[in-house]
């Protein structure tokens, strides 16, 4: 039986070696990657996929940068298109993949892109600029869009704001792109929230914040004519609090589902929580160390035993066997070295 292959592309900051996205190859079974080969680009931050598999899109100096995915995993340029305000920090895009949402870090905005058939990025369909005051005047005094995510239901754009502490609903146009903010969903002062994921059978929302330290586990309901979220629980992603300070990071489920895992930095740790599929709710198995400074990002290998850590400060990526029965994770051989690593996303060839 053939066995399916894996590349993962790596976004790091454009400095020393590093010239732009990483590509490796996967080993599955052994939990291990090997690169192949560095396509140039502009600090690339965050990386996503086309829902259809076909179009890698990247954060860059420029605005957004799209790239062809060929057969074996590599990348082809495409274009690059501004998105009519500061540097972008994070993407995502709608199910029918006519839209591309650009979360603005620097300047509270989010842009909507148009995406053309052949996977290039058109024109900008709106754009909004977040008001507001943050809790924290040393770093959170105004909006910082961290964050975008479309609801599982297509009908709503979440923006996900750290400086202001609030995750701000847009009612999305699936014709012109354009968005209408309808509600606010707040959450508490100084936690920062970072990171939205909604369940894979979209009941259930799942919000990260940063200076807090913990998870926000939400019920959502689209049906009415307003999105609902209700809050349902909130679990810590440190096994104590730690005294110098960390910074919850990263959000992923396992490949299956059944687990949530995050990352911390400062703890420079990971945790791993099982998901109860019927009440959304949490239960945490472990969190322990990933032998690296600022784990900004982390991947489960697509057989969900293997876990691999994006170390943004000590210029590395780290690699661990993962027991989700026995809360264990094992050092699986030596780091790998690229100057700083930003995001990484797995990708099965030829799909």
């Amino acid at each position: 039986m053939k066995k399916d292959k894996y590349v993962a592309y790596v976004g790091t900051y454009t400095h020393g070696s590093s010239i732009g996205i990483h590509l490796y190859d996967l080993d599955v079974e052994a939990g291990r990657m090997t690169e192949r080969k560095v396509i140039p680009i502009n600090n690339s931050s965050y990386v996503i996929k086309s829902h259809n598999g076909k179009y890698l899109y990247s954060i860059a100096d420029e605005g957004v940068e799209a790239f062809k995915i060929l057969p074996d995993g590599d990348l082809e340029p495409i274009n690059n298109a501004a998105t009519g305000g500061m540097r972008g920090c994070f993407l995502a895009t709608d199910q029918k993949d006519r839209f591309l949402f650009v979360a603005g870090y620097h300047d509270g905005r989010v842009s909507v892109l148009h995406l053309n058939e052949d996977g290039s990025v058109g024109d900008i369909a709106d754009g909004i600029f977040h008001q507001g005051l943050g809790g924290l005047a040393e770093r959170n005094f105004r909006p910082h869009v961290n964050c975008v995510a479309m609801t599982p239901d297509e009908k709503y754009l979440c923006a996900v704001d750290l400086g202001v502490d609030q995750v701000k609903i847009y009612k999305l146009d699936h014709n012109t792109g354009r968005i209408k903010l309808i509600d606010i969903l707040r959450c508490e002062l100084e936690s920062a929230p970072t990171r939205l994921l909604f369940s894979p059978d979209g009941r259930f929302a799942y919000l990260i914040c940063e200076l807090k330290n913990y998870i926000n586990v939400y019920t959502y309901n689209g049906t009415g004519k307003s999105p609902k979220f209700e809050l349902i629980q909130t679990i810590s992603t440190l096994n104590k609090k730690y005294e110098r300070g960390s910074a919850a990071c990263a959000l992923r489920f396992s490949p299956d589902g059944n687990y949530l895992i995050c990352s911390n930095a400062g703890d420079d740790s990971v945790g791993m929580y099982k998901v109860n599929h019927e009440t959304g709710e949490l239960e945490k198995i472990c969190i322990l160390p990933i032998s690296g400074d600022y784990p900004k990002d982390i991947a489960i290998f697509p057989d969900g035993r293997h876990l691999i850590s994006l170390n943004h400060e000590s210029d590395s990526i780290t690699f661990f066997t993962v027991d989700y029965e026995q809360g264990t994770l094992v050092m699986n051989g030596k780091e790998v070295k690229v100057d700083t690593p930003n995001c990484v996303l797995i990708s099965k060839i030829g799909e």
